[in-house]
């Protein structure tokens, strides 16, 4: 007889608002069966990211959510600098921001987004987000059950 071991999927969050962060974690593990961990904002969570992907790849995340608010365009230079060592791990990055238009949205996918999910004021509408991002990873194609 087979025994196999369930691994929770990871989700890698990069949040330079501890309070965003916190909320996010908390929205997503009461949604699901998954581990959350806050690799910190901007620079150093790009660091701490680079560093886990040097890790064997049973470490690496799952999913990567950008949330940044440094400033207008801190979500699209992060996916500029990081999409490619993603792409090529098969880790999908999504961003996480204030509602935006369409023409802003795709300007995010061209710099690496593979999605773009919506802070929603509203603590329902919140959580219907969350579950979208959650539905979104559920989605996407493990790479160790294709054979990567």
């Amino acid at each position: 007889m087979s025994t196999f071991a369930v691994v929770a999927p990871l989700v890698a969050l990069i949040d330079d608002d501890e309070h965003s962060a916190r909320l996010l974690h908390k929205t997503l593990t009461a949604q699901g069966d998954l581990a959350v961990q806050h690799l910190g904002g901007g620079t150093i969570g790009g660091e701490r990211l680079h560093a886990l992907l040097q890790a064997p790849a049973s470490s690496w995340p799952d999913l990567v959510v950008v949330d940044l608010k440094a400033n207008s365009r801190a979500n699209t230079e992060f996916a500029e600098q990081h999409h490619a060592m993603l792409d090529a791990k098969g880790i999908p990055l999504v961003v996480m921001c204030r509602p935006i238009p369409r023409k802003d949205r795709e300007v995010l996918h061209r710099a690496g987004a593979s999605g773009v999910f919506f802070r929603q004021p509203e603590r329902d509408a919140y959580r219907r987000e969350a579950a979208g991002l959650l539905n979104f990873l559920a989605r996407q194609p493990r790479p160790d059950m294709v054979g990567m």
